[in-house]
């Protein structure tokens, strides 16, 4: 699916009322569901593998694994078992292992429609995050990658922690726009330390504003931290202006999960005999 028939689906659910929903599919089953539910655009990355084998999602931005040799593998298990979505790779900008443009040439040809940025440097901080900027390893690079992945007529959809990122991924040409508020709460290894949804909202609300002054059609989706459940997105949409939708990872395949089979083993405990 290419990337004018990809946005020309998106605006017209937003000229229709509707929100976009994006879907991180760690498993070809969660995306199978996932499209059966109507999602809008699946993403897949190495966390979707770590968080659907009982780990927490930061995994991903720790040393287990090469990050986007897992995105290749996971190719294999989604690509084929999606109808009629389009698939987005989370590429890791940052890896010095890899020739971008021909590891973005690479994912285009395997048949995913665009990319976002994960893992991403834009959740460390501190001292750290600051040697990271210094040492080469910095988040200019992953809009660096996104820029190269416009170029190649992929949908862009990145991750932004703040004003200046989401102006530097819209000038960079980014289609979608992804404020990330945090590590997603609830459930058995959510986490525990959050912005409130208040919070959330003006983080949200100060991203999207930075973008649509870059480009006024770009569109923004909001994700993380304590925008878990639907009723989390609702409070968030209900409260932004210019915010088209929700991108769920966690909140998507996790969550639903752990309460399907917990509740289905206990029904089947509950059995007399």
């Amino acid at each position: 699916m290419n990337r004018q028939t990809v946005l020309e689906r998106l605006h017209a659910t937003v000229a229709e009322g509707r929100p976009v929903i994006g879907a991180g599919a760690g498993t070809g089953l969660s995306a199978k569901c996932a499209e059966s539910g109507g999602v809008d655009l699946i993403i897949i990355y190495n966390s979707g593998r770590y968080r659907m084998a009982g780990r927490g999602s930061l995994a991903g931005l720790l040393p287990y694994g090469d990050a986007n040799q897992i995105v290749v593998e996971m190719a294999a298990e989604v690509l084929p078992v999606v109808k009629d979505t389009p698939v987005l790779a989370g590429v890791c900008g940052t890896d010095p292992f890899r020739v971008m443009p021909r590891f973005l040439d690479q994912l285009k040809a395997m048949g995913f429609a665009g990319v976002q940025n994960f893992p991403t440097v834009g959740l460390y901080d501190g001292v750290f995050r600051q040697n990271l900027e210094e040492t080469g390893m910095g988040y200019d690079l992953e809009v660096e990658m996104v820029r190269l992945a416009r170029e190649r007529e992929l949908v862009t959809a990145p991750y932004v922690f703040d004003e200046d990122q989401a102006r530097a991924m819209t000038e960079a040409g980014a289609d979608v726009l992804v404020p990330h508020v945090g590590l997603t709460t609830k459930g058995s290894i959510g986490a525990g330390t959050s912005l409130t949804l208040d919070e959330a909202v003006t983080r949200v609300q100060a991203m999207r504003d930075a973008a649509v002054a870059v480009r006024p059609d770009v569109l923004v989706l909001c994700h993380g931290g304590p925008i878990a459940e639907p009723q989390d997105a609702q409070h968030v949409l209900a409260r932004t202006k210019g915010v088209a939708g929700f991108f769920g990872a966690s909140s998507v395949e996790r969550l639903p999960t752990e309460r399907a089979i917990t509740e289905q083993v206990a029904a089947f405990k509950n059995l007399e005999i």
